[in-house]
């Protein structure tokens, strides 16, 4: 039951984002200053899961080290602020459905800071290991696809008006500049980067200290002090810090609810269960659900290029978790086999056991810590 729950969240935190784009482009394009928004709704977060945290995990929480107070000062620091700014900054500069576009470059990156630090395995002599090759590069395909090619007009849905009542949130009547839009692109480059690198060590941190809500709360507190400092430096006039019942206020409210609240949570618990793979990996759902939520609200028309690259995605992302259940099913096989062996080993007379030899139910348990 429980993998289920896992995928259920995964897939849960990719709808999550895909909204994120479109109501934080509406806000950015309606005025809204990007750091602070950030702040706000780190800081609505923060208000949001404090009593939740008090209630479930505050008495069983394990105790909090100096050690893991700063490795959590760092990650919200990495995750929270340094990458949110980047990523509405780049928004700023460019378009919602290029940011799910280039969102897609998460699993690659991923894979390879994962591969880097041992959390995933990778050989391409393995048939598992070939598949999660060719499903990645699938779901790269399948992003490329929806992304740079448009084809013959596919399917146009009856919906035309704006939800958000913004007059567009692409601003077609004013395109940026080639200069503009590779600031964009190159900012939005590097918030990916360090957002996965913030799911490899966030999945670190969880395997030392598995209470999710403390951990991500404690985050969205210090990123929210840590972008308070850089918005109040950045933006004196305090009438624009005001909210109103306007689309900046959703933004931030759902945001901070929805994405920093719900969202990372979900994300720290399946990180701990199944790695930074297996949530990155499903990332590239951004772009299809992007996609989707663009032609019922906004009435855009879903082209012939959305609909194979929504294929090649489905397609790259069974690649990658049948390539991961096999190499999770040898090595629960390899783990029973040591344990049997460990077994039969405390059976026999002690006298048979070589001076100096490592006990074989301490292989067991190296060999099992990670299955």
């Amino acid at each position: 039951m429980e993998g289920y729950k896992l995928y259920l969240a995964a897939v849960s935190v990719q709808v999550f984002h895909s909204i994120m784009h479109i109501v934080s482009k509406a806000a950015i394009d309606d005025g809204f200053k990007t750091y602070i928004l950030v702040f706000y709704r780190q800081a609505i977060a923060t208000v949001f899961l404090a009593p939740i945290t008090i209630f479930l995990e505050w008495k069983s929480a394990p105790p909090l080290t100096l050690m893991t107070f700063v490795k959590m000062c760092i990650l919200s620091l990495l995750g929270f602020t340094l990458t949110w700014n980047l990523n509405n900054m780049a928004l700023r500069y460019t378009s919602a459905p290029l940011a799910a576009a280039i969102n897609n470059t998460i699993p690659v990156i991923t894979f390879f800071l994962a591969v880097l630090f041992r959390m995933e395995n990778f050989n391409l002599k393995t048939i598992p290991g070939i598949s999660k090759f060719a499903g990645i590069a699938l779901c790269l395909g399948g992003s490329a696809t929806i992304a740079f090619y448009h084809g013959a007009p596919y399917l146009k849905l009856l919906v035309h008006h704006h939800l958000l009542k913004i007059h567009s949130l692409e601003n077609p009547g004013h395109a940026p500049s080639s200069t503009t839009w590779v600031k964009g692109v190159l900012l939005m480059f590097l918030a990916y980067i360090l957002w996965s690198s913030w799911l490899v060590l966030q999945g670190y941190l969880s395997k030392s200290y598995p209470s999710t809500l403390i951990s991500i709360n404690l985050q969205n507190f210090f990123g929210g002090i840590f972008s308070f400092i850089i918005a109040i430096y950045l933006e004196r006039d305090f009438d624009e810090w005001k909210l109103g019942w306007n689309v900046r206020l959703l933004s931030a409210a759902y945001c901070g609810i929805m994405v920093n609240g719900v969202g990372f949570n979900l994300i720290a618990w399946v990180l701990r269960k199944k790695g930074p793979l297996f949530q990155a990996i499903w990332v590239p759902l951004v772009l299809l659900f992007t996609t989707c939520f663009s032609a019922v609200f906004l009435g855009e028309i879903i082209s012939l290029g959305s609909v194979v690259g929504a294929v090649l995605l489905v397609m790259g992302l069974h690649c990658v978790l049948w390539g991961k259940i096999k190499e999770q099913s040898k090595e629960t096989e390899n783990c029973s086999s040591t344990v049997h062996l460990a077994q039969i080993s405390q059976t026999a007379p002690k006298d048979e056991i070589q001076v100096g030899s490592t006990p074989k139910h301490s292989l067991a348990q190296n060999a099992c810590s990670y299955v």
